[in-house]
């Protein structure tokens, strides 16, 4: 923890020192559902410019406004100001996914003796969850205010046999804002019967300008010396292989964009989950750093999970306009904090089961700072 320590400390210099307001947590309605229910969207100020909106939707960040190299502050994110373009249908913006993010071969999985059948929703697997997934459910949300940090802390029940999932799960998410410009979630779950759990964020990231522009240049180090490969489908093949000598390699800083050419598959663009360099297992680790040359914003990610998932935007279209963007190709990347893809039915793979009197805990944090002036 060390190295974090030093990080957020940079941080704080860089973006002035002094606190230029004082840390907040606020509640404004958001819009409402088709049944009449209100959505509610929180917004955290922290002494240092940064900014972080999330709604009680799908437990969204919405939006993360982080100060540049000249203290001027940006948006960050890909996501949506009004709560219509949210229900109409997205990839994913921002969005808690669960019960198990990235992909189930063929939405179906044998637990205890019992095959469970699941939605699929992306092609023929199942995605973040399913049809009507975490990212879809009205959460109960309060604010959190403590010393030093703001936060929302979100609550959702998912009842047995929802999306085809066993067991009842209660699940917490909470989201903070620290005045060491961390924004930090913690995630935890009970079950009444075991029943496989991969939470993750999946929010879109574009350091420079929130989606305006693509992220090829966008400076990349991943701690990872492996990799997860996959088949046509993206579902693991079982096998982990070094990233040496390959376009996976980001064990040094590399523009994202750099060897994109030579990755395998369409649409081009990065979709892999790394193996990350965890040691002892479960310890919250350095997983990826990004720097943005021109604005000079730097985002560092730390996690207590095994692994993060690479996605680099490859099925944006133009089709999605928001914030004065249009939302292409490449135009954002999301690293995605989680377990192996497909991991029950994996057996060589960390488990992802969770059972009774067990808690399921994940801790994942985003640091800011800033380089140049």
């Amino acid at each position: 923890m060390k190295q974090l320590v030093i990080v957020l400390c940079t941080a704080a210099v860089l973006s002035g020192g002094a606190a230029e307001g004082k840390m907040s947590v606020s509640k404004s309605p958001f819009g409402s559902l088709p049944d009449g229910r209100q959505v509610d969207q929180f917004t955290l100020t922290n002494d240092h410019g940064l900014t972080v909106k999330i709604i009680n939707y799908g437990a969204i960040l919405t939006s993360v406004r982080v100060p540049d190299k000249n203290g001027k502050p940006g948006e960050v994110t890909l996501g949506f100001d009004t709560l219509a373009p949210y229900l109409a249908g997205h990839p994913y913006f921002g969005a808690t996914c669960g019960r198990v993010a990235n992909r189930i071969a063929k939405g179906r999985f044998t637990l205890d003796g019992v095959e469970y059948k699941l939605a699929t929703n992306n092609g023929p697997n199942h995605l973040h969850g399913g049809l009507k997934g975490f990212d879809k459910a009205l959460w109960t949300a309060e604010p959190i205010d403590k010393p030093g940090a703001v936060g929302v802390r979100l609550s959702h029940v998912s009842p047995d046999g929802d999306e085809g999932y066993p067991g009842k799960l209660s699940v917490t998410v909470a989201y903070t804002l620290t005045d060491k410009n961390e924004l930090k979630i913690d995630y935890t779950a009970t079950t009444d019967k075991a029943t496989p759990i991969n939470l993750t964020n999946h929010t879109y990231w574009n350091l420079a300008d929130g989606g305006k522009s693509d992220v090829l240049g966008h400076v990349l180090e991943i701690h990872a010396d492996r990799y997860v490969p996959v088949d046509a489908n993206l579902i693991p093949t079982g096998e982990l292989k070094s990233v040496k000598g390959t376009p996976m390699d980001f064990t040094k800083p590399m523009e994202i964009g750099s060897r994109m050419d030579r990755v395998p598959g369409e649409p081009k663009g990065y979709d892999h989950c790394y193996v990350l360099n965890q040691e002892p297992p479960g310890a919250l680790t350095l997983a990826a750093r990004l720097r943005e040359p021109a604005s000079g914003r730097v985002m560092e990610i730390y996690t207590t999970e095994p692994a993060i998932q690479l996605y680099t935007g490859n099925f944006l279209d133009a089709s999605i306009q928001s914030r004065g963007a249009v939302y292409r190709q490449h135009h954002a990347f999301c690293l995605e904090a989680e377990h192996y893809p497909d991991a029950i039915n994996q057996p060589k793979f960390p488990s992802t089961v969770l059972k009774p009197g067990e808690t399921y805990r994940q801790t994942t944090v985003h640091t800011f700072s800033m380089e140049g002036s």
